[in-house]
């Protein structure tokens, strides 16, 4: 379905400006209602804050209803998207994220930050480099046109990976040998978000697809039905995630925006390298797109987890964290928006 033949063609045509608008609200709300926010930030276990992980299955379950299992035993044929994604993931982006942190911390900030809390903000830009996306790639896959069920496999892939290589990765770089892995965080996060999903998407369209006939074109339709909830998902989202952290953004706007600023440059650059892989490697654009983004995209709870559990709730590595949580969707938005007008030059993808 073309964006203009969507009944949200025009809302999905002006997001950016919806998200503009879902952060200056997110702001509002966190300034003038300090209390209210507070209770929905408490609510949360193993720091997955319960009232987001709803909005998030929200924004993701369409695309769990379009997965196809019988299409999952062919991915077997066409691995160069799952090769893209280990290899940035795991080999280039920790220690590009790593070698920016120490690049503007230790030397192009040096004499505007004091020298522990450089080290502190360091340490944060290391976590969330050694843990990249799972929950919100599905969103970005589905508005990129992904094929759901390559996703999913990238996805889960990436998530065993993640058990075996997140603590070593980051005790490497960060030169500890006491990283206690959140694992309450890591698991309820892989229910959460793909497991819960993964199993009621597919329930819902083996009911679909029976309710006409055995006819897969009603998934389609039952989905874009569902388009609506999905991107008021994605903005009630942006609405909590910068209400949360409001007070922290309005105090110290100058030290958000030096943080931001590298993870911005790895964000631009690791999809860059992927995306370019990808095209060199004539890998289909439903699966070049969300291979690029998965890297670009962190898996925020599991890197503030860590943080809150290594350094302390006030510190600068928990902060930096958090940074990269309120960066991460415009930046996230944009790079869809050039993934969607770079499709055709992909071979074989129709316009």
């Amino acid at each position: 379905m073309s964006a203009d033949a969507s009944p949200l063609g025009l809302f999905e045509r002006y997001l950016s400006v919806w998200v503009l608008l879902a952060i200056l609200a997110g702001l509002g709300l966190g300034m003038t209602a300090p209390d209210a926010v507070g209770v929905l930030a408490g609510l949360e276990y193993a720091s997955v804050n319960l009232v987001v992980a709803v909005l998030i299955w929200a924004m993701i379950f369409p695309m769990m209803v379009g997965v196809d299992f019988s299409s999952i035993r062919d991915i077997g044929r066409k691995p160069k998207g799952l090769v893209i994604t280990l290899v940035i993931n795991w080999l280039i982006k920790p220690f590009t994220m790593a070698a920016l942190a120490v690049l503007f911390f230790d030397y192009l900030y040096a004499g505007i930050l004091p020298r522990g809390d450089a080290q502190q903000y360091i340490a944060g830009l290391i976590l969330l480099g050694a843990a990249p996306c799972t929950a919100m790639v599905f969103v970005w896959a589905q508005m990129t046109r992904g094929d759901p069920a390559y996703t999913l496999v990238q996805v889960s892939v990436n998530d065993l990976v993640m058990i075996i290589a997140f603590a070593p990765i980051v005790a490497l770089l960060l030169g500890v040998t006491d990283i206690v892995v959140p694992w309450e965080t890591l698991l309820l996060s892989v229910v959460l978000y793909v497991v819960i999903p993964l199993v009621a998407g597919a329930f819902t369209r083996s009911r679909v697809i029976a309710a006409h006939g055995g006819d897969d074109a009603a998934v389609d339709a039952f989905t874009a039905k569902l388009k609506p909830w999905s991107v008021i998902g994605l903005l009630a989202t942006v609405v909590l995630l910068f209400a949360f952290q409001a007070g922290t953004i309005v105090s110290n706007p100058l030290l958000i925006v030096l943080i931001a600023i590298p993870i911005i440059i790895q964000s631009y650059g690791i999809f860059a390298i992927a995306y370019a892989w990808a095209f060199a490697w004539k890998v289909p654009h439903n699966i070049a797109a969300p291979c690029a983004l998965i890297g670009t995209s962190n898996f925020f709870e599991l890197a503030v987890a860590v943080a809150i559990g290594l350094f302390g709730l006030s510190s600068g590595a928990a902060l930096a964290t958090v940074v990269g949580v309120l960066v991460e969707v415009p930046v996230m938005l944009s790079l869809v928006a050039f993934a969607n007008r770079t499709r055709a030059q992909f071979p074989g993808t129709p316009a």
